[in-house]
């Protein structure tokens, strides 16, 4: 894959995500200059399958994943979500997409609002929403927090009494709740202990199967990636240098950086 032209992509029939030439920019302090932190971006989605998003620290990977979600809209491009045109809606329109895809965030105890219990936190999108009644919706607040191995008889605790792979676990059944049919999850383990993190995978794996959703996955760690990733797209400095099949390109990278990345990651040697 030479550039982030659209070559690569495949039938926008077949694509529940299509992303084209997606740029996004910020200012720089007061000067009125800005830079771009993501050039010329595309890539795509089917259903049911996960796209990993990788690059070193600063390279645009969770800044593109916000852009898929509109938080914020990009500078320029297109994103196209089940049929739908997101960068042309605004108000009321892009908000009635919001339940459709749903964002998980690095750092679980910064995404959970701290004065509110868990009840409120995983029901909050329902009630924004206007989804159910108040009966139906407390049972879907049970039913998610079972899926994802919290006890539903701890809803009226705070996010502190939880540890932190719990505290994302809440995160993940709040991002369920609405039924979405896209998540796109921002370095989801990265601020978790190690011990957690492979259940937190397998906890997605298990529920991208489950559920049938389509997963974009944001990531430093090419592990991560490796055992979840149906695909995966490089990025360095904001433009995507590579794009394809996970194993394929963990096995034969056709570019330079995509490499470099995977000869950094430490390997027990044969002693």
């Amino acid at each position: 894959m030479a550039g982030s032209g659209t070559a690569h992509l495949r039938s926008a029939d077949d694509a529940l995500l299509r992303v084209e030439h997606l740029v996004v920019e910020f200012p720089v302090g007061r000067s009125g200059l800005k830079v771009n932190a993501v050039s010329d971006v595309s890539l795509d989605i089917v259903e049911g399958e996960t796209l990993g998003i990788v690059g070193e620290s600063g390279c645009g990977k969770s800044t593109t994943g916000k852009a898929i979600v509109q938080l914020p809209p990009p500078k320029s491009g297109r994103v196209r979500f089940d049929g739908v045109e997101l960068t042309e809606l605004k108000g009321e329109a892009l908000r009635k997409m919001r339940p459709r895809m749903q964002m998980i965030f690095q750092d679980p105890i910064s995404s959970l609002n701290p004065r509110r219990r868990v009840r409120e936190i995983v029901g909050e999108g329902l009630e924004i929403w206007s989804i159910g009644d108040k009966e139906s919706r407390a049972a879907k607040v049970a039913e998610v927090l079972d899926a994802v191995g919290i006890d539903p008889a701890l809803v009226g605790r705070y996010p502190h009494e939880f540890s932190g792979g719990q505290q994302q676990r809440i995160a993940i059944a709040r991002a369920l709740a609405p039924n979405p049919r896209l998540l796109v999850a921002d370095e989801p383990v990265s601020a978790l202990d190690v011990s957690v993190r492979a259940s937190i995978i397998d906890l997605l794996d298990r529920l991208r199967d489950e559920l049938e959703l389509s997963l974009v996955m944001v990531s430093h760690d090419l592990g991560v990636v490796h055992a979840l990733c149906d695909r995966v797209l490089v990025l360095h400095e904001g433009r995507a240098v590579e794009e394809g099949p996970t194993r394929e390109v963990f096995a034969a990278p056709s570019d330079g950086y995509t490499r470099r990345l995977l000869d950094a990651v430490p390997r027990l040697s044969s002693r």
